[in-house]
């Protein structure tokens, strides 16, 4: 069942979302070659937990972190790690919390040092890809029309896009429905309406879609080991049409600083 959220839930999840936007933003900033990648994972949840939220990927299904940080061939749920970043990595940071009682979630993919051209385009077209499906977010328009506006933009490229997971609603838990594959033909699955909140996040790779999990049991990486990239955010559909609500907005987010954890 899709739960629609009133524009008080919504206003609720935009702060969630802002604080995951301020996280990540600051995140950025850290990426460079040398960092281990369980530096990020310790500033992340640190940070989130100074800005009143709860880290919510941490334990959620086992999970052992509280950042999901994938790179180069790695598509989503790399472990964070004594790994160390190098010059050239791509590295995708998906982070997620949860603040009185509402998820926001969302991701993005940083260069490390100088990339080489096609991890450059590969990147901006998991964002561009991600316009593209933002565009169909209107009343009336079919889920599906989303999921294929996102493939069309890969595909024009001469990129893939991942098959075996897929975007989803978001709300007072972390996935709701409805599901939202990044492929398909357009007019199928329910009518999007004021209210849905989702997290839309194309995961695109430069050679073939097929996936392997790692023997870790989380780490999904590209069979084909091509670069993989990943962009995401938490939009809901208002009166106004669709609004991105983890977009990084620091007049808004700064609103947090100096907040204590939640008893």
């Amino acid at each position: 069942m899709i739960i629609l959220k009133s524009e008080a839930e919504i206003a609720m999840m935009r702060r969630s979302s802002q604080i995951v936007a301020m996280v990540l933003s600051e995140l950025k900033k850290m990426v460079r070659p040398g960092v281990k990648t369980k530096e990020l994972d310790f500033y992340a949840e640190t940070r989130a937990r100074e800005l009143g939220a709860v880290p919510a990927f941490k334990g959620y299904h086992g999970y052992p972190a509280s950042l999901c940080v994938s790179i180069n061939e790695e598509i989503v749920h790399g472990i964070p790690s004594e790994r160390e970043l190098k010059e050239g990595d791509i590295v995708s940071l998906d982070f997620g919390v949860v603040y009185e009682g509402f998820f926001g979630d969302a991701a993005l993919t940083v260069p490390v040092g100088e990339i080489s051209e096609t991890a450059r385009k590969l990147i901006e077209v998991a964002e561009r890809s991600f316009f593209c499906g933002l565009e169909q977010i209107k009343e009336g328009n079919r889920l599906s029309d989303i999921s294929a506006a996102v493939q069309a933009e890969v595909e024009r490229h001469g990129f893939s896009v991942i098959r075996s997971f897929v975007g989803h609603g978001i709300g007072r838990n972390l996935h709701e429905e409805p599901q939202i594959p990044n492929f398909g033909v357009p007019g199928h699955g329910p009518k999007l309406k004021k209210g849905m909140t989702m997290a839309i996040e194309p995961m695109i790779a430069a050679g073939d879609w097929e996936v392997e999990i790692l023997a870790d049991g989380w780490t999904a990486v590209t069979r084909d080991r091509s670069l993989s990239a990943h962009y995401e955010h938490t939009v809901a559909l208002t009166e106004n049409g669709a609004e991105i609500l983890s977009l990084d907005n620091l007049a808004t987010a700064e609103a947090f600083t100096g907040r204590g954890v939640n008893a």
